[in-house]
């Protein structure tokens, strides 16, 4: 197995967080969000939430994450979605991904079921 890059070695899972939410906009993700579940869940620290224009760019943020990701020698343990770009999971153990087509994302409303969390900004 590969080791970590050494960029990535010292960094904390919010960190991580906000150097994919950084990729992610710069692809034009909209409406990014950060949520800090740490503390309310035992899977994950944070949810990394964000919607695409259409199901093309939802799938082009979901790469754009992905090769930043694998070039930091670090692989995602799991996919789901891409294939029909309505609602793209990244799961990269401490941060977990959520990209969003709009209409997708209103109606789980991620959101408003982790309403507990606190939002974090992304700087």
């Amino acid at each position: 197995m590969k080791d970590v890059h050494k960029t990535l070695a010292d960094k904390s899972s919010l960190e991580i967080a906000r150097l994919l939410s950084q990729t992610a906009l710069d692809n034009k993700a909209e409406d990014l969000v950060i949520l800090d579940v740490h503390g309310i869940s035992s899977f994950t620290d944070y949810f990394v939430v964000m919607s695409g224009r259409s199901t093309r760019h939802v799938q082009g943020l979901a790469d754009a994450v992905s090769r930043l990701m694998s070039k930091k020698r670090i692989n995602q343990s799991k996919v789901e979605g891409y294939n029909e770009g309505q609602w793209v999971l990244l799961d990269y153990n401490d941060v977990v991904i959520h990209i969003f087509y709009h209409e997708a994302r209103a109606f789980y409303d991620l959101e408003g079921l982790w309403h507990d969390a606190p939002r974090v900004d992304v700087e």
